[in-house]
């Protein structure tokens, strides 16, 4: 029994007309009238003054357009129409039209309308209006599906999901929603023992995910953002461009997205290991689900439109691209769910030698689907295990076997973005992802991450370098607050406060008094100084042209001044090449003082970095500023030269005032912060390019009790710590069990004491690498490892 339809009252005291309105209007899910207090003859219309003529108002609809796309057309329209509030005649009229079951005529004549609305009124504007609400309303259901429908295909695929190990710094220099859509995926995945089982190769198109999602997030959110202000707005001049531009990007993410999923359900299929169920649901699919290549096509058309300004068939072809990737994104998530419960829940068929199919009795599966739910329920990610139970119970209507065929035909309905029960699949999935119950975990605070055992060793590893490093060149260790008033900060960061959470993000060394010099040089006013040294401070992400447009436009720069800043800031290269060439005879900088005097300090550190063979790494930059107020002196920045490209992972320079600000005297000082996350990726991608595994602790020794002797093990484990050695102990019978943590954690050696080794007073010592074991008396064992692990 369907659910009832919703009444759309247009017109009343604080309504509102939503994408997600339009879209019910469209597909018959709702009906509309119109509020009383606009109604012809009402008390509020007749008082209003009557307008003193009428005219009519004639338009066309495109005729490949769909009856989705004229019924929100004419609906906006009407909403329009209320909105100028003098054209309650034609509305009336409007409203008529809409009451019929069909709508087949494309051209129609609206009378009654207020002799100065025909002039405004611009029926395509409406419709790309119209159609644009009807599209944001399906992208938001569609990043919703496609992030459940792409969990369960990585389940069903054992995908490796390393990709999705994002956070979002908080500094802008990762991808905030391709960090959230990893976010959510791991509440799909938690618990999971499907995903990272398979092969350790990872898939383009389970890769892109985080990526593909992220982008379609933002782009729906802008869609979103133009077409929630245009609904209620009255007729205006210029708006089919505007939301084009969210449209044409909206087209090729969906493009994008539907490759992906397409790739993914192909996969999926192919994973199935009845081959029977596989050889029918291929066949099924290459008749049924739309092709990849097909979006390109679409998607090239959508621009030609554009490019030639058809506002009406762009928006219609972006709109049917829409549908395309629905159905393919629908038939993943056929793909992917079958894949993962099919050979539980379909009648099995068999084919006999003769090549006919028959149905297999079934009379042991009855037996066994308890067995196998429970078990699915341990390996399935506990998201992910929720859809699925739910899918089931909407499916099944508590049956265990059916046809695959009439399981698909039930599937795809319930996937069907216009059937009235497609919104009960939304929320299930909406509230998997955001009530957390499927995970109780803590939701981490911005800019934050948790480390796992193995990141735990990396991150120990970077600090104990760093350390390292830092106690060779005599520096001594303190500590200080994790957070500082914000005062405190804000007072010598300027304009450039967002830096304190933010690092730059340069390939350099440069010079604060040098830098001044410059300016005063190419004729920029002492006051400004700060703030163009802003401007030139983005350098590293935006062109000259878009610097220059800030400096001349924004801060009242004269634009001859800017240009000369251009020759300076493009001066980079070997320190003391550039440093000569700067300090050559009639050179402008040595006219200045700050700046003479900042090369004399540069050519004292370069030649110091010289002989301390150094200065092959580094580049003298002059569009380097540093843009925080304190820096008096040198200013460099640090980056990786390798293929993880993580900005800068050390940055800072000389101040010679900002402790004094602090404390009773004035010390000088060199200060440098390192962007320790990003040394964290670039060690974590390092170990992954080269294959390496992480151990997660430094464990030596494995102590096996083969039994239930909790005494015996911490008796035997405790003589191995009072040496020094680095020790757990583990208790059960099965040997295997033993074996399999040592190599699963990697530890070099065991110590596997059994009820014959008791009896002979001996341990078996097993190298556990070169899987050979031997036997030594009990009383050698502390020194025997000690050996063992010296020569290693």
């Amino acid at each position: 029994m369907g659910k009832p339809l919703l009444n759309l009252n247009l017109g009343g005291k604080g309504y509102t007309l939503t994408p997600s309105s339009v879209f019910d209007f469209s597909v018959g899910l709702a009906r509309v009238s119109i509020d009383s207090s606009l109604s012809r003859g009402s008390s509020s219309m007749s008082k209003s003054p009557r307008p003193a003529a009428a005219a009519t108002f004639a338009f066309s609809i495109p005729d490949y357009y769909s009856s989705e796309e004229i019924r929100a057309s004419l609906l906006v329209l009407l909403n329009k129409l209320l909105l100028s509030s003098s054209s309650s005649a034609a509305a009336t009229q409007l409203l008529q039209i809409l009451d019929q079951d069909a709508l087949t005529s494309s051209d129609y004549t609206l009378t009654g309308v207020a002799s100065h609305d025909p002039s405004l009124l611009d029926f395509p504007t409406v419709a790309v209006d119209a159609v644009s609400a009807l599209l944001d309303h399906c992208s938001s259901a569609l990043s919703t599906l496609s992030d459940a429908v792409a969990a369960l295909s990585c389940e069903a695929l054992r995908a490796d999901i390393s990709p999705f190990n994002l956070i979002d710094s908080g500094d802008g220099s990762s991808p905030k929603d391709a960090a959230a859509v990893a976010a959510d995926f791991k509440v799909f995945f938690n618990g999971s023992k499907l995903v990272n089982s398979g092969k350790k190769v990872t898939e383009p198109s389970v890769a892109k995910i985080p990526s593909l999602h992220g982008s379609f997030r933002e782009i729906s959110r802008l869609l979103h953002s133009k077409t929630r202000v245009q609904l209620n707005s009255g007729f205006r001049a210029g708006s089919a461009e505007d939301i084009s531009t969210a449209l044409s990007a909206l087209a090729l993410s969906l493009s994008s997205l539907g490759e992906a999923s397409f790739h993914r359900a192909q996969l999926a299929t192919n994973s199935i290991s009845d081959a029977v169920l596989r050889s029918r649901l291929s066949e099924l699919f290459i008749a049924e689900c739309p092709r990849a290549d097909s979006l390109v096509g679409m998607y090239i058309s959508a621009q030609s439109a554009l490019i030639n300004k058809g506002y009406l068939s762009f928006l219609h072809i972006v709109y049917e691209l829409f549908d395309v990737v629905w159905k393919i994104v629908s038939w993943e998530a056929v793909a992917a769910f079958i894949s993962l419960e099919g050979s539980d829940i379909f009648i099995q068929k068999t084919q006999g030698d003769n090549g006919n199919v028959s149905e297999s009795s079934g009379k042991d599966n009855v037996k066994t689907d308890k067995k196998s739910e429970k078990k699915r329920k341990v390996v399935s990610g506990k998201g992910t295990a929720a859809l699925i139970h739910f899918i089931k119970a909407k499916l099944l209507s508590g049956t265990t076997k059916t046809e695959m065929e009439n399981f698909l035909r039930d599937f795809l309905t319930l996937l069907n973005l216009r059937f009235s029960g497609f919104d009960d699949l939304l929320v299930k999935v909406k509230e998997i992802v955001e009530s957390n119950e499927s995970r109780r975990l803590p939701k981490l605070p911005k800019g934050t991450r948790d480390f796992a055992k193995e990141q735990m060793a990396i991150r120990e590893k970077a600090f104990a370098i760093i350390t390292e490093v830092f106690k060779r060149h005599d520096a001594m260790a303190l500590d200080t607050p994790a957070f500082e008033l914000r005062e405190t900060l804000m007072g010598k960061y300027g304009e450039d406060s967002k830096l304190i959470y933010d690092l730059a993000d340069q390939v350099k060394v440069n010079h604060r008094k040098l830098l001044d010099g410059m300016l005063a040089i190419c004729g920029v006013p002492q006051e400004k100084f700060r703030t163009i040294c802003s401007s030139i401070d983005k350098l590293d992400k935006q062109t000259f042209d878009q610097v220059k447009r800030e400096m001349v436009d924004e801060k009242g720069l004269m634009e001859d001044i800017a240009d000369k800043i251009g020759t300076f800031v493009g001066l980079r290269g070997s320190p003391l090449e550039l440093l000569s060439k700067l300090n050559q005879k009639g050179s402008e900088f040595l006219a200045n003082g700050e700046a003479e005097l900042a090369l004399n300090e540069l050519e004292t550190l370069f030649k110091a970095l010289e002989e301390s063979k150094c200065i092959s790494k580094v580049v003298f930059d002059l569009s380097l500023a540093r843009g925080l107020d304190y820096y008096t002196g040198v200013i460099f920045e640090t980056v990786f030269k390798g293929d993880a490209q993580v900005g800068s992972i050390a940055a800072g320079g000389r101040y010679d005032n900002l402790i004094g600000m602090f404390g009773t005297k004035q010390v000088p000082a060199v200060g440098i912060s390192l962007g320790i996350e990003r040394v964290f990726a670039i060690m974590e991608q390092i170990q992954k390019d080269k294959n390496q595994d992480i151990r997660a602790t430094e464990t030596q020794v494995l102590v096996s009790i083969l039994g239930d002797d909790l005494s015996l093990g911490a008796k035997v484990v405790s003589e191995l710590w009072e040496a020094k050695l680095k020790a757990t102990f583990m208790i059960n019978k099965r040997v295997m069990k033993h074996i399999d943590r040592a190599i699963g954690s990697r530890i070099p050696f065991m110590v596997i004491v059994g009820e014959h080794e008791l009896s002979k007073g001996i341990v078996k010592l097993k190298d556990v690498a070169a899987a050979n074991e031997f036997e030594i008396p009990r009383s050698e064992l502390v020194s025997e490892l000690q050996r063992r692990l010296k020569s290693q």
